[in-house]
């Protein structure tokens, strides 16, 4: 396998955290030569060096998506932290019906990765609104830095077995089996999740409207503590008042450095 020098680590590791906000530790040094490593066989690079140098040269962004696809772990399932779910039906959708009265509800789910959250949120949003749900534009904003997973997620098709931990009414009512291994999702919940590819690392945000509610969880655990905190920022100032910020359950918000309130663990609210 080929080695990686200190300064080609430290090259790597500055590069991903500029222009991804991914903190590389020295911890992680043998996962990069490990998920790296094939790249540079393929591509016939005689060393790290030399991959870097193809990386910042190439102007197409071909080569810096496959090293983003690459460093990117996407690992998520349905009904992970499934709480947050069970509070958006009770708490936070009983508020919006209520409070937006042009019946148009932003929510984006930022770091979607294989499509299995904003998914669910489409399921929750279609069953809280039921018959009401057509007087509704309540679309899913789900985006991921990865090009890959994206694609996977746009299919909507997911294993049996990886659907099994869902209610059963929500198997029979928004799947469509495709065989005795897979399932698709019906057009009707495919059709209400926009997938887009965006790096939060952007300055500006290219939003033009605000959103009501931000599920970001288990992004900012590859952040350090300067990254996290401006872009829980730039969330803030995305958000409607009243709206809710989701985030993972392994992570929080400093109370001291945010102006989000906090509502109970990974739930945060602008007030």
């Amino acid at each position: 396998m080929l080695r990686i020098t200190n300064k080609e680590f430290s090259q790597l590791a500055a590069y991903i955290k500029a222009n991804y906000g991914i903190h590389l530790g020295e911890e992680k040094r043998a996962l990069v030569t490990g998920r790296l490593h094939q790249v540079l066989i393929q591509n016939d690079f005689r060393n790290f060096s030399d991959y870097y140098e193809h990386i910042i040269s190439d102007k197409t962004g071909n080569s810096a998506a496959i090293l983003i696809n690459k460093m990117t772990t996407n690992h998520t399932f349905f009904m992970r932290e499934v709480d947050h779910f069970e509070y958006c039906k009770a708490k936070v959708l009983p508020y919006l019906a209520n409070q937006v009265k042009a019946k148009d509800l932003r929510i984006w789910s930022a770091g979607c990765s294989s499509g299995e959250e904003p998914y669910t949120l489409a399921m929750v949003i279609d069953e809280f609104f039921g018959k009401e749900r057509i007087l509704w534009d309540a679309k899913v904003l789900a985006t991921d830095i990865s090009s890959r997973v994206l694609e996977e997620a746009k299919k909507g098709v997911y294993k049996n077995e990886e659907i099994a931990t869902l209610p059963a009414q929500w198997r029979l009512n928004y799947f469509r089996k495709i065989d005795n291994e897979k399932s698709v999702f019906v057009d009707r919940i495919r059709n209400e999740v926009i997938y887009r590819k965006f790096n939060l690392m952007d300055s500006p945000f290219p939003f033009k409207r605000k959103f009501h509610v931000i599920f970001c969880r288990n992004v900012m655990i590859y952040f350090d503590a300067q990254t996290k905190c401006e872009l829980v920022n730039k969330f803030y100032d995305l958000m409607e008042y009243g709206g809710y910020l989701f985030i993972g359950h392994s992570e929080s918000l400093n109370r001291e450095e945010s102006k989000f309130k906090y509502i109970m663990p990974a739930i945060y609210r602008k007030e």
